[in-house]
């Protein structure tokens, strides 16, 4: 039977609860009642990642969608490589090759992860088209590309931030200024937005530094030590980005409170509040089985995430002189040097 797990809600989740139980009753309909014929296994599936393999987020999305879809379909895989190669034409470059092997191949539903797959591929290509999708990955809103679309459903990603906003504001009351620390790619500026937007209700101005050198990082780290606390985005897109280097330079230069809402950097924060990667997976094949059972995608409301995991940096909390609360520290995963 299909289960849900609703622990670890992040705060002010604009989605109605109401649309969250008509997806999830629709699904779990699914789950419980329809029984396989023996030709649904010869179903053809297509996971796009907007990234590449070896890329630890979608990595993680990958494990769930392969677990959800496993003998349901045979799932086939296109990466764009739109982190390592950011240029709008290669990525264009890669979207058309990717409809070109949809067209060839013709999957019963593709699954398209991340934004650059919506921008590049299903928005100028597939817009209400007969093949049916279901994105995940996609960061905070989805207006950017129009859905929905009548042959596109899907999940939103989107981060705790107003719960780390309020920690913060625990930790550190006075606060005024922070440094937004990322890779110069897509997804960070959409993600930079959305942070200034929340840390600016709490009366905080966050400003962007985006780098594309470990080097730069290095130095933008160190500088970021000015403000009242830094935020770190991902250092996916940093091509020569090396973890022992990474962590010295942040071990020496540490004297602020560091946060971050992605998993694989909170070996570099104090304190981080994380999407799970897994969870856009596993809902991702579930929609696509609703899809493959002959429900049209249109009738399957687009959510948001609702989980997240809380991560502490005990050592680097001391080096940097932030006394965490106990009942953080308590129910956090202990993260140390990578």
């Amino acid at each position: 039977m299909f289960q849900w797990c609703t622990s670890h809600v992040p705060h002010g989740n604009k989605l109605a609860s109401a649309t969250w139980r008509r997806a999830i009753g629709l699904i779990a309909v699914l789950a419980t009642g329809l029984v396989y014929a023996s030709e649904a296994s010869a179903a053809k599936c297509l996971y796009v990642s907007s990234y590449h393999k070896g890329y630890e987020w979608n990595d993680g999305i990958e494990r769930g969608l392969e677990a959800g879809l496993q003998g349901k379909c045979e799932l086939s895989r296109f990466y764009m490589d739109t982190n390592r190669n950011t240029s709008p034409e290669f990525a264009r470059r890669k979207a058309r090759e990717a409809r070109q092997l949809i067209e060839q191949t013709r999957p019963d539903v593709v699954i398209a992860c991340d934004d650059p797959a919506s921008l590049y591929l299903i928005m100028p290509h597939f817009r209400n088209a007969a093949v049916p999708f279901v994105f995940c990955g996609v960061n905070w809103t989805v207006k950017d590309y129009g859905y929905p679309y009548s042959n596109v459903t899907g999940m939103i990603e989107s981060a705790p931030i107003k719960s780390l906003v309020k920690e913060i504001r625990g930790l550190l009351p006075t606060a005024r200024t922070g440094i937004y620390l990322a890779a110069d790619v897509m997804t960070q500026h959409k993600e930079f937005e959305e942070n200034r937007e929340a840390y600016a209700k709490g009366n905080i101005e966050l400003s962007p530094v985006f780098v594309r050198t470990l080097a730069a990082w290095q130095l933008a780290f160190a500088a970021a030590q000015q403000a009242d606390f830094v935020v770190l985005g991902t250092n996916a897109g940093i091509m020569d980005w090396n973890s022992a280097s990474a962590h010295q330079s942040v071990f020496s230069s540490v004297k602020k409170l560091v946060v971050t809402n992605y998993d694989w950097m909170a070996p570099y924060a104090v304190l981080a509040m994380t999407k799970i990667a897994e969870e856009q997976g596993e809902w991702a094949a579930q929609l696509a089985q609703s899809v493959l059972s002959g429900i049209k995608p249109d009738t399957l409301p687009i959510v948001a995430n609702r989980r997240w995991q809380t991560y502490v940096n005990v050592d680097l909390a001391a080096r940097a002189k932030i006394q965490l609360p106990p009942r953080l520290v308590h129910g956090a995963v202990k993260v140390g040097q990578p």
